[in-house]
């Protein structure tokens, strides 16, 4: 079966800092993939690339048979953490998911009956609709992840990219969210979702990988953890957190979020 999105030998660097090294993968039509490791290890430089905001040092990605940069507007939705928006800006809930759709407007099309529903729709599945009409900025943390959700279930994305979405989110919440990607997945859309959260992973997703800079082991979550690479991170995370700070800063930092001093 051929690939939706493949990586194959891809180096990533920040100046002189390596982020990922040597990264394979293949991810195929309707699979989630889970992406678990410490903070540091490359989880969310691995998204951006697949997104194409970063550009590897080395090696190739294809998404649909193209580079990312090449694809159509909006055949990509990246969800960011909470903590890498800037909140300020003055939207409601329902503003912000009906940005998801304005990659399907062309500039002659105004927004209309079918781009409605669909936000609502969106909203609705993340279980936003009675803060529809609030400001962002008035939401927590979990709320908000939850309304960026909705507006990349509204661009109807081919394929979905989550940055630890489940952070800061209560149990109700992500088991809402779960459903949410396992519905998009039965739909055909491939998912890759990066997660601190190593429980239940085998409700999540169809394969884990466990990244540290490189593949560590990647396979169902039953291969990962009988490989070993698992325990050993989940050991990490329990033993020392989840922040990572073993080398020194550099000019890449604000781009590289996942590492902090």
């Amino acid at each position: 079966m051929s690939c939706d999105v493949e990586l194959h030998n891809v180096r990533v660097s920040y100046d002189a800092f390596c982020a990922l090294e040597g990264i394979d993968l293949c991810i195929q039509h309707g699979e989630a993939l889970g992406i678990v490791g410490p903070n540091g290890s490359g989880k969310s430089t691995l998204l951006k690339t697949i997104a194409g905001l970063l550009r590897p040092e080395r090696g190739t990605i294809c998404v649909f048979g193209t580079e990312p940069r090449r694809l159509p507007r909006g055949t990509i939705a990246y969800v960011p953490q909470v903590e890498a928006v800037d909140w300020g800006f003055p939207a409601t809930v329902s503003d912000v998911v009906a940005m998801g759709r304005f990659s399907h407007l062309p500039w002659w099309r105004r927004f209309g009956p079918t781009d409605r529903a669909l936000v609502d729709e969106a909203i609705d599945a993340v279980g936003m609709t009675p803060m529809a009409g609030r400001h962002i900025a008035e939401l927590s943390g979990g709320q908000q992840q939850r309304a960026f959700i909705a507006r990349a279930l509204a661009q109807q994305p081919r394929l979905l990219l989550l940055d630890e979405p489940t952070t800061g989110v209560d149990a109700a919440t992500e088991e809402a969210l779960r459903l949410v990607v396992r519905g998009v997945v039965g739909r055909g859309t491939p998912v890759l979702m990066t997660t601190h959260d190593l429980e239940r992973v085998d409700e999540w997703f169809d394969r884990l990988m466990v990244l540290d800079r490189r593949t560590l082991a990647l396979g169902t979550p039953d291969e990962v953890a009988a490989s070993g690479a698992y325990s050993a991170i989940r050991e990490h995370t329990h033993t020392h957190g989840h922040l990572r700070v073993d080398h020194d800063p550099h000019e890449g930092h604000e781009a590289h979020p996942e590492v902090r001093v």
